[in-house]
Formats: structure tokens, sequence, C-alpha cells
């Protein structure tokens, strides 16, 4: 009896975890500001240009979709396209600093080469996990063209115990990707000093 419960307890499990997995999904990513920042001493003196280049081998897709047995099913397509999505969260996150934006006037400027942002449906027996990376790297220039900063950002999200292998979770799984890739971006003192420090520059370059 417990063989057989066993059995038919698998079976859903398989048949849940699948979902509707021959539709393609599309999903809105967004982004969740860090909150209780303060103002960044010399920030408001910077105004700061943000380019995000997409250089993941797949932009097709940002997932997919899997059957019951961990087979790849229809694709998990972002709405909008991901750098937008990543440079919009860059820009938020040093506006709530106290950062100027501007892409003709920048003093300095933040370039960064998206490599990977993708979630995988992870399966398990009676549930899954959704786990989504972020790879990047971040340059800061000044305007002379003087590299300031350097740094490879490798940040992850999950969503755990899914029972579907859907664009929802997905999703849940990109956003805190990405939340996490900026937190590991702009707790960095030397990525805020890098753009503070190009203030200096300023009565030199005018």
């Amino acid at each position: 009896m417990a063989v057989k419960f066993l059995s038919v307890a698998s079976c859903i499990a398989l048949v849940t975890l699948s979902g509707c997995a021959l539709t393609t999904d599309h999903i809105q990513l967004s982004y969740n500001q860090q909150q209780g920042i303060s103002p960044v001493p010399g920030a408001n003196n910077v105004t700061v240009s943000v380019q995000v280049n997409d250089q993941r081998q797949d932009k097709s897709k940002v997932s997919s979709k899997k059957n019951g047995f961990g087979m790849e099913m229809a694709p998990i397509l972002a709405s909008e396209d991901v750098a937008i999505t990543v440079r919009r969260a860059i820009e938020q996150e040093l506006r709530s600093r106290g950062f100027q934006l501007s892409a003709e006037a920048a003093l300095v400027q933040i370039a960064a080469d998206l490599t990977r942002f993708y979630n995988d449906h992870k399966t398990g027996f009676f549930a899954g996990d959704a786990i989504a990376d972020l790879n990047m790297s971040v340059i800061v220039k000044s305007k002379k063209g003087e590299l300031l900063f350097s740094k490879q950002i490798a940040a992850q999200g999950i969503e755990p115990n899914t029972q579907l292998m859907s664009g929802e979770n997905a999703r849940l799984a990109l956003n805190r990707a990405l939340e996490n890739g900026m937190k590991a971006l702009f707790e960095d003192q030397a990525f805020l000093s890098a753009l503070v420090a190009s203030s200096s520059q300023k009565l030199t370059l005018q």
C-alpha cells in the first residue's frame, strides 16, 4: 500500500510541476529599490550616465518551463529588454543616493556587460526551486576615459518549494537575483568612492 501511495504521489507531483509546459509565458520583471538609503556625501556634484550591454549568449529568453521529468519545454520571455530593466535598477539606486543622471553631460560613466540573467527550474520529488543567476561586469570611467573602478557581479535569487515550473516563479527568482546584484554593487564602498572621486576632476574639466 505504501509503495502504491508513493507511486501515485510521484505521478501527481510530476504533473503538477509541469504546469502548462507547452505555452510560452511572458513576464514583467520589476525592481524593488533598497530602503533606508541615505544620500552619499558629494553625490549631488556628480552626474552619471549608465549603459548596460546585453552580452548573453541566448538573448531570446530568461527561462524555460520544464515538464515533470526536468525536460525544457516552452520558453519564458521578458516583456521588456533585460538591459533596460538592469539599467533602470542601477539608475534607481543612484538617484536614491543623490547622484544626478545625464547621458549628455555626464562627469562619469557606468558601463555594465550583462553575461547571464536566467532562471533555471530545479525539479524535486514533491516540490522544486526556481533559481535565477545574474552575472555582469561593471566598470566606471571618468569623462577623460580613465578607468576608476572594475568589478564582476555574481548574484542569485531563489523562489523555493515551487509547485509549478512557471513564468511567475521564474519572475520572482529573477527579481530577487537583480535585487541581490544591486546590493552587491552598491554596498561596495570602492564603487561609490570612484563615483564621488570624479567630482574632484570637475574644476579641471571646466
